[in-house]
């Protein structure tokens, strides 16, 4: 089972928005963090995933004040959590974007051009959003930046062409065209994902790593297909075929807590969402999320986020509400 795929189809990926840009050498731009990106097309409050991909030319990338890493043509950099961070080539004067960022965001997908007319550099910078709280299982085990070759077999090459294709099909208006888009800015964040994954080093631990372990990743993906059954370790372990205690010991190596801790704190991060996003009643929700008592449930939310689940969404609700 796909513990990737479980836990993509609850952070919900949404709102994809692609920009089209040729620059030529010297040039240098800073992308605002991700807040800012969010405040303009996401205004539910999602988190924004941003990244590149470089499909001619050269760049290099990094976060501000840090150190850059090169780009090359197929390179696609994501930038996961949302930093600022610097793009360009060559030395000149950073263009801030977040100054421009309406503008850029209102003329869509047409081609951008900018620079000091030297070498090429062409790229489609997309932004996608997703919950920021349920997201944080996948978005924790990634770095700050990191650079992904998806040129480098024939399914990578095709997904890059169906983009370029895409993005240069969009200004004619085609009816689905966003959707068509979103869709593939959706499976491009997944292949990169996929990617990195198996590029980790044997030793590394976190929740990627746990993901591709064949009886901690089988565990993850039972628990998030179905994270209201009444699971125990025991049960957990008797589904996968190895002891509890050989469970037990393989998810802490990996996750640094046990599995029904990591259970009961994703039970709590669906229940929030269901709090924000619908009316229905606490106990509906509990029951959805696998307590058969309020009363626990009410205990267990207030333990994770500080408040009980009532005032939880009252406070939800006035924070959306815009001033009079």
């Amino acid at each position: 089972m796909d513990v990737l795929s479980e836990v993509l189809k609850a952070i919900r990926l949404d709102a994809a928005f692609f920009y089209n840009a040729e620059f030529t050498a010297p040039w240098s731009v800073r992308e605002p963090r991700s807040e800012v990106v969010a405040s303009h097309f996401a205004p539910g409050g999602g988190h924004v995933i941003i990244y590149h991909l470089l499909t001619e030319g050269r760049c290099v990338a990094g976060l501000d004040g840090g150190n850059p890493i090169e780009i090359g043509p197929g390179d696609i950099v994501v930038f996961p959590h949302g930093d600022a961070h610097i793009l360009g080539n060559g030395s000149t004067k950073t263009v801030d974007l977040e100054l421009r960022l309406h503008e850029i965001l209102a003329q869509g997908l047409k081609l951008a051009r900018a620079g000091g007319g030297g070498e090429m550099t062409r790229i489609v910078c997309g932004y996608m959003s997703c919950d920021p709280q349920l997201s944080g299982a996948l978005l924790a085990g990634l770095p700050p930046l990191f650079r992904v070759p998806i040129r480098d077999d024939i399914g990578g090459q095709w997904l890059e062409n169906t983009i370029l294709f895409s993005v240069g099909q969009a200004g004619n208006a085609s009816l689905g065209g966003e959707a068509v888009l979103s869709k593939l800015s959706e499976v491009l964040f997944v292949e990169t994902i996929r990617r990195y994954v198996a590029q980790l080093p044997p030793e590394e631990t976190g929740w990627l790593a746990g993901a591709r372990d064949p009886e901690v990743g089988r565990a993850l993906a039972l628990l998030h297909r179905a994270p209201a059954k009444p699971w125990t370790i025991a049960v957990l372990a008797r589904e996968i075929g190895i002891s509890r205690s050989v469970l037990a010991e393989r998810f802490r190596h990996y996750l640094n807590e046990p599995p029904m801790s990591y259970l009961t704190r994703w039970r709590l991060l669906l229940a929030a969402r269901m709090l924000k996003s619908s009316s229905r009643g606490v106990a509906d929700i509990a029951a959805d999320v696998g307590y058969e008592s309020e009363a626990a449930f009410n205990r267990a939310f207030k333990r994770q986020f500080s408040v009980p689940p009532a005032r939880f969404r009252g406070a939800v609700r006035r924070a959306a509400t815009p001033l009079q």
